[in-house]
């Protein structure tokens, strides 16, 4: 029998026992409590509010502008809607990287406020003093290697990274470092497969892939792209299951002419 079929409520220590298991974790984001409801009922392990929300719910461009008032209003709806599912947080741009105080500030008003299981940061050897203010705390830490899109602008492109030898030694000295560190699973973005899969065969904490190939411990995409809600965006990595975009401007204009020619609504619909 698997895990996965097992547990009624997930935690930091079913993702352990999966990777040692050799089952394969699912995550999926939600930031809101219709679609946590949605994502926890189809079965997935754990759930992540990110900071993408900055992008796909509130429509920036990068994910820096979404603040902690704001992450912590999307945890709060996403963890009422969910059973099972373990619920990660991102903790968002500048509320992290440069004070181990602020981190912990930031990390406690998370917990406390949203009731989320856990937090994310982005980063290796350079946050590690935030990441141990935190766990040294009691708040589990989801790390974040490869592409990290808080640093984008620093990056200057979302392109594959670590594609060269000193890139990748060194995200692999920070998994190991963020392992040492006490955090609980790392999410790894955009990264080579090979690079990917010794990573994960290097740290006995489960690795959690987006576009960084089939060896990780887990795999994560963004839900709106996951179902095709985002038009245009198109990466080598993203698999669509559905293509809701079409499917709800569809019904969308199927109203707009159904009210128009007046037969919306009908006598069924009326009282």
């Amino acid at each position: 029998m698997s895990v996965h079929s097992e547990i009624k409520k997930v935690t930091t220590e079913t993702l352990r026992k999966m990777k040692f298991d050799k089952e394969k974790i699912t995550m999926l984001t939600a930031y809101d409590y219709t679609t946590a409801k949605m994502v926890d009922a189809g079965g997935v392990d754990a759930i992540l509010i990110g900071d993408s929300a900055a992008n796909v719910m509130a429509g920036h461009e990068t994910t820096l502008p979404i603040t902690l008032d704001q992450m912590i209003y999307h945890a709060q709806c996403v963890v009422r809607g969910v059973d099972r599912a373990l619920v990660v947080a991102d903790l968002p741009f500048g509320t992290y990287q440069s004070d181990p105080q602020k981190a912990l500030e930031s990390g406690v008003r998370m917990m406390k406020e949203s009731g989320a299981h856990a937090v994310k940061i982005e980063g290796g050897e350079e946050i590690a003093d935030s990441v141990s203010r935190l766990i040294n705390a009691g708040i589990p830490v989801m790390g974040h290697l490869g592409l990290t899109p808080q640093s984008i602008y620093q990056f200057g492109t979302y392109k594959v990274r670590a594609k060269e030898d000193s890139e990748a030694e060194k995200l692999i000295k920070d998994a190991k470092i963020l392992e040492e560190l006490g955090c609980f699973a790392l999410v790894l973005e955009k990264i080579p497969a090979d690079l990917a899969k010794k990573v994960s065969e290097s740290i006995s904490i489960p690795t959690i892939g987006i576009g960084a190939g089939p060896d990780c411990d887990g795999q994560v995409l963004v839900y709106h792209d996951m179902v095709g809600m985002n038009k245009g965006f198109s990466p080598k990595f993203l698999r669509r299951y559905l293509d809701l975009y079409t499917e709800i401007t569809g019904a969308v204009s199927q109203y707009v002419k159904d009210v128009k020619n007046v037969s919306f609504p009908n006598k069924n619909e009326s009282y």
